[in-house]
Parts: structure tokens; C-alpha cells; sequence
């Protein structure tokens, strides 16, 4: 039997006498809908939950997986309970026991229990043939990311709806990516001398490097190298964004004041760092104008949330975090056109939610339609 990321574990888990066999094993679709559901369930209780896999290789129905499946159900008797869901992760092939408000308490040791009981329960039943066709694996939500590895830090396993809805939209998302390399391509050329201008007046006034090169988080969590103009002198601290982005999140930030808005921002104004040039490029949002490089290599979209640093990251709460995992980051997005920094932390989140959810061509387009006339009119920049 082969075990795969049981690393994870869980709290002590209450037995009972009915199994998984007996209440039934749930269909694809629905067992993946409950593992979404879980999830929301779990980012608003914060306790978190443990997603069993049972992965029966190669056997088909007809030649004896749903005997294996009673025997794996029965085996799975006695470490369930009855808040326990069972069911097909994907039918067929792979079986899945989720186990809810789990605690975290000697994880290891109980996980370790698990295993010791499925080996001995399916050594007993199974040929030593079926029993190596096994596979177990442990999945658990919310997930540590770890932003130090250039890896996805984000577990595809536990969300499989998402995985089935980017199946579901290959054609639009590939629409997407033509509108996206397209439009880069196009807006790269079209300001090739605004690029010109934009470096000699940075670099007349001011030493350092044309663009600033940043690390951002893209979707599912993967890092990659974000593009701007240099705005700012070289050689500075952060540690006082990092502090105001933290309160921000936290929604403990105060509102500063902004030229041209009464309401004030949420945002760091009359910081020190920024340069003559950088305040008006910022105002104007060309500082934005490399990003159509992210664009044309595909780290970007022309729309959607904008891309957060890592400290950012590391201060969300677990919902936040779907804002990555639902869209590709954007230049502009509902965000940009709808207040920009003018709304809270977790307004901006929802908007981002909002068009992940309701994504097509013609608001893409919408979007990128509405943009110029916010930047023009500074809507929230600063």
C-alpha cells in the first residue's frame, strides 16, 4: 500500500458503528461540492479538516472495485464518525473520507493509528495484488503556504471544483489569454516611447535601476518577479508599509488624507520614499506600464486582483486567500474602477470574488473600457 503526504494529521477521531458502506458513499459531484462547502465552513470556524484519499489504481467495477470499495468502507468503520462524509473523488478510481472540525492534537500519532489500522484491515482482505494497488493520502485544510519555495504552495486536492471549473471554461480561458497577449502585445508597442520618456526622466532624477522588480503572489500562490517604473528612492524600508498593510487587512487602518478626496484613502500618503517623478507616475498610474510584460508572459491578465507582496499574504485571513486561488492577477480589475483605494480591505476582496464568479469576455472588456476614465480622474490613486 502506498501512503502519500501523511504527513498531516488529525485529532482523536469518536468511532461508531455505522460505516461509511452504510451510509451510503455520496457521487462525485456532490462530494466535491461538500469539500467547498467545508471550506467556507472551515475559513469562518477555524477549525480545520482532514480530506482521506483511497486510491484503487487500476481496477475497474467489473473486475471487483466495488467489493474492494466495501472492504476499504469497512475498514474505515471504526475511525469515522457520523459527521463524516464519504464519497467518490473521482468515481471509480479514488475514494474520499472527510473528517470535519477536526482537532489538531497529537495529529501525527492518530494519523499513524489510521494507517496502522486500513494496513492491517486490507492485509486481511485483499490480495497481496490489490492490497499494493492501494494508495492512502492525507489532505489537510486550511494549508500551511510557504512562499520561500517557487512552487504552487496551494493543495489542488482540496480544491477540486475549481480544478473542474477551469476544465469546464478551457475554451473561454484560452479567449482570455488571447485577449491577454494580444492587448500587451499592442499596448507594449503603442507606449515604446512613453517607456522612453518615463526611463530618462527617472534616471535624471534619481539613482537606481529604471524598473523596480518586486516578488508578488500570482494564482494558486505561485510567486513570480512583478514589473514597475521605479517610484521610489532606492535603498529604503518597508517596515512601515508593512505595518499600515497589516492593519489594513486587519481592518484597523485609518484613512489618510489624499489630494482631490475629502473621504481619504487607505493608503500610505506623503511617504518620504516616493520621488517627484514617482508621486506624478504613481498619480497617473504609468508606474503600472511594465506590468503588460507579466501580461505577455502569462504571470498577469489584463484584469483581475491585483498581485500582493508576501508579508501581505502572511496576514490574511484563510477567506482572503480565495482572491488567488479563483483568478489570474490583473492590471485592472473591479478594484481599480470601483474606488480603488478608497474601499476597505476586504470590500477590494469581495469585488475580486465578485469577478471571479461572474468572469466573461464582455466584462473583461467592460472593465478595460471603464479604465482610462479612472485613471484620468484618479479615482482612489495616490
Amino acid at each position: 500500500m502506498n501512503l502519500r503526504r501523511h504527513s498531516v494529521g488529525i485529532g482523536p477521531l469518536a468511532a461508531t458503528a455505522q460505516s461509511p458502506a452504510d451510509r451510503g458513499i455520496v457521487n462525485e459531484e456532490a462530494f466535491h461540492r461538500m469539500i467547498s462547502l467545508e471550506r467556507r465552513r472551515t475559513e469562518r470556524s477555524r477549525k480545520p479538516f482532514l480530506l482521506m484519499l483511497l486510491d484503487m489504481g487500476d481496477y475497474a467495477p467489473s473486475t471487483g472495485t466495488v467489493r474492494i470499495l466495501n472492504k476499504l468502507a469497512a475498514a474505515l468503520s471504526v475511525s469515522t464518525r457520523e459527521t463524516d462524509v464519504a464519497g467518490w473523488y473521482k468515481t471509480d478510481c479514488i475514494v474520499g473520507v472527510m473528517f470535519t472540525e477536526i482537532g489538531i492534537e497529537d495529529r501525527n500519532s492518530i494519523v499513524s493509528t489510521m494507517i496502522a489500522r486500513l494496513s492491517t484491515a486490507l492485509r486481511a482482505d485483499l490480495s497481496l495484488e490489490q492490497f499494493n494497488q492501494v494508495s492512502v493520502s492525507f489532505h489537510l485544510f486550511p494549508e500551511e503556504w510557504n512562499h520561500d519555495e517557487p512552487r504552487r504552495p496551494s493543495n489542488p486536492t482540496l480544491y477540486p471544483d475549481l480544478s473542474k471549473r477551469d476544465e469546464g471554461m478551457r475554451s473561454s480561458n484560452a479567449l482570455k489569454r488571447a485577449m491577454d497577449v494580444v492587448g500587451s502585445a499592442l499596448a507594449l508597442a503603442l507606449f515604446a516611447p512613453l517607456f522612453l520618456g518615463i526611463a530618462v526622466a527617472i534616471k535624471a532624477t534619481s539613482r537606481g535601476p529604471v524598473f523596480f522588480r518586486q516578488r508578488r503572489i500570482g494564482q494558486h500562490g505561485i510567486p513570480f518577479v512583478f514589473l514597475k517604473f521605479r517610484s521610489m528612492y532606492t535603498g529604503n524600508d518597508a517596515s512601515n508599509h508593512k505595518e499600515y498593510v497589516q492593519k489594513l487587512i486587519a481592518g484597523k487602518a485609518e484613512r489618510n488624507q489624499s489630494s482631490g478626496n475629502s473621504e481619504g484613502v487607505f493608503k500610505l500618503t506623503k511617504d518620504p520614499r516616493i520621488t517627484r517623478v514617482g508621486a506624478f507616475l504613481r498619480r497617473t498610474s504609468l508606474d503600472e506600464l511594465p506590468q503588460f510584460l507579466n501580461v505577455l508572459k502569462g504571470e498577469m491578465s489584463m484584469v483581475g486582483p491585483r498581485p500582493p507582496v508576501p508579508y501581505e499574504v502572511e496576514a490574511y485571513d484563510f477567506w482572503h486567500r480565495r482572491r488567488l486561488l479563483e483568478a489570474k492577477p490583473g492590471i485592472t480589475g473591479l478594484w481599480q474602477i470601483s474606488g480603488r483605494s478608497r474601499v476597505t480591505f476586504d470590500e477590494m476582496v469581495r469585488l475580486d470574488l465578485r469577478y471571479a464568479r461572474a468572469w466573461s469576455p464582455w466584462m473583461d472588456v467592460k472593465i478595460l473600457l471603464r479604465t482610462p476614465g479612472a485613471v484620468v480622474f484618479g479615482e482612489g490613486a495616490h
